[in-house]
């Protein structure tokens, strides 16, 4: 819950003076009361928007909620579920991220699915059983296909604004993890899908995790509030 509409419009002209180049699929996910100004203010820039969360209806009776068809009227192409402030704050279990994102899916929109482990569940030995579980659920869901169509983010939650960061190791043992379970459905899409870390990602960090073979990107908090570090960052992973 961050921002305001000169500081969307300050972000958005710094993505069109750095003039990314294609090699790299930059997405952004500013709060939806934001998503229609930031995608005009990106558009023909290569950057992508997205929503940062959205609801499992098409329509209905859901006060407060955002269908994927406003989304994607908005401009977004893209949409979190799953994100750990969701799970922790909101109570989301598997099931109702699994629905948002097929939700996501049925409105043309591409989902990330964010999984990861609290500090305690890693403590008692849980981490990888608690991903895989999260990860399966979706599968379960959608089917291995659609797990495909967008992306997985492992963010430990224990790294989550804490500045903590797991080390590169850790995080490319996780992502292999989140791999091995789709591989048990489908070992080829288990190679092709996407799989990003976010957790206290930083310009600083950046290039150590984005090296790992395993770690296709990051899905990056704090730092991306400011142009700068999140543009220092997006060139860590050319």
């Amino acid at each position: 819950m961050h921002g305001s509409r000169e500081a969307v419009a300050g972000f958005c002209e710094a993505l069109r003076c750095a003039r990314l180049g294609a090699e790299l699929e930059v997405l952004v996910f500013p709060p939806v009361a934001y998503l229609g100004q930031f995608a005009d203010g990106v558009r023909d820039t290569g950057v992508e928007a997205g929503a940062q969360d959205l609801h499992p209806a098409a329509q209905g009776a859901h006060t407060g909620g955002v269908s994927g068809a406003m989304i994607a009227e908005l401009g977004g192409r893209w949409a979190l579920t799953g994100h750990s402030e969701r799970r922790s704050e909101h109570g989301e279990s598997d099931a109702l991220v699994a629905a948002k994102f097929g939700a996501a899916l049925a409105a043309g929109l591409r989902p990330i699915l964010c999984v990861g482990e609290t500090l305690a569940e890693r403590q008692a030995g849980e981490a990888e059983a608690v991903v895989a579980r999260q990860v399966q659920a979706v599968i379960e869901a959608v089917g291995v296909d659609g797990v495909a169509q967008g992306a997985v983010a492992y963010e430990p939650v224990w790294a989550i604004g804490t500045g903590e960061t797991a080390t590169p190791d850790q995080a490319a043992a996780m992502h292999r993890l989140v791999r091995e379970t789709i591989a048990a459905a489908d070992g080829a899409l288990a190679e092709s899908i996407r799989v990003i870390y976010g957790g206290s990602v930083n310009p600083h960090n950046a290039a150590a995790l984005f090296s790992e073979p395993d770690i296709d990107g990051g899905l990056i908090g704090g730092a991306s509030l400011q142009a700068e570090s999140f543009l220092a960052i997006v060139a860590a992973a050319v």
